[in-house]
């Protein structure tokens, strides 16, 4: 049985950046936490609260110390309310995500009707979303564009993380809402990479194997996008590994989401050479 890895998986340059912040402010006193999960990746999570850095939910959880901004970004009353409680604050914001943030705030500041393409639960859409000025439409499906209303000027701002194949046919059925549109294309080119990767390799093979966290958002896609081409199991570590998968399978391909650390793709690999 042949074990391919997809030419791009595992950490992009933003959470590499976000993980190096956390490690170079962590303190073994509990004094400094990150605002949420730093990444979607439970594993991640849990290792980095072994060497110093915790989490909260909100920052009346905190009395003093370092709040860590995590990947996904914040909006601006977050910083505010940080600086009023004398909090000492780390940014570690996806330089990605920072520009899709200041994007919507440049297209609201400029009088455009801002439409997010994304998914409006996810923190990072939140985080564009009130970078907007808290008056942008989110969308993700064709039915929510066209319900989009007619206006003079129209903004669009993407997720970065967010499939690019859907994010034009999303904009397609925007074009006609306005005279005066403008786009920012605000997927990032790791997005991008992963995703076209993965589908050549789940064109190749037999089963797909796509590893990270069930709440990370990236990996999700890649496990859709996968889908449509071949067998796919979204997993988050080797031990979700099932023998049954692998009956009269000749290629396995693996890729994992831009939040997947390196150990935990190693281990899945390992694992299914020695089948």
């Amino acid at each position: 049985m042949q074990v391919i890895l997809a030419d791009y998986l595992g950490f992009c340059y933003g959470v590499k950046r976000a993980i190096k912040i956390a490690r170079e402010n962590a303190s073994p006193d509990g004094s400094a936490n990150t605002l949420g999960p730093i990444i979607h990746n439970p594993q991640m999570v849990e290792r980095l609260q072994t060497e110093g850095v915790g989490t909260v939910s909100r920052l009346d959880e905190m009395e003093q110390g370092t709040i860590i901004i995590r990947s996904h970004g914040v909006g601006p009353a977050i910083y505010e309310d940080a600086e009023r409680r004398g909090l000492r604050v780390v940014d570690a914001t996806c330089p990605h995500v920072r520009k899709a943030q200041l994007s919507a705030k440049e297209l609201h500041d400029e009088g455009y009707h801002v439409v997010i393409i994304g998914e409006k639960k996810h923190p990072e859409v939140q985080s564009i979303y009130e970078w907007s000025g808290g008056e942008a439409d989110v969308i993700e499906t064709e039915a929510e564009a066209d319900a989009i209303g007619h206006c003079a000027r129209l903004g669009i701002v993407s997720q970065t993380t967010f499939s690019g194949s859907r994010f034009q046919q999303l904009v397609g059925r925007l074009l006609d809402k306005a005279r005066d549109i403008r786009i920012m294309r605000t997927i990032c080119t790791a997005t991008d990479q992963r995703q076209s990767a993965a589908v050549a390799l789940a064109q190749k093979v037999d089963v797909m194997l796509v590893i990270g966290g069930k709440n990370s958002a990236n990996t999700t896609r890649l496990a859709q996008l996968c889908a449509k081409q071949c067998k796919t199991y979204h997993i988050e570590t080797a031990a979700e590994l099932r023998d049954e998968w692998f009956d009269k399978i000749e290629k396995i391909g693996i890729t994992a989401g831009a939040s997947t650390p390196d150990w935990i793709i190693k281990e899945v690999y390992k694992k299914c050479q020695i089948r």
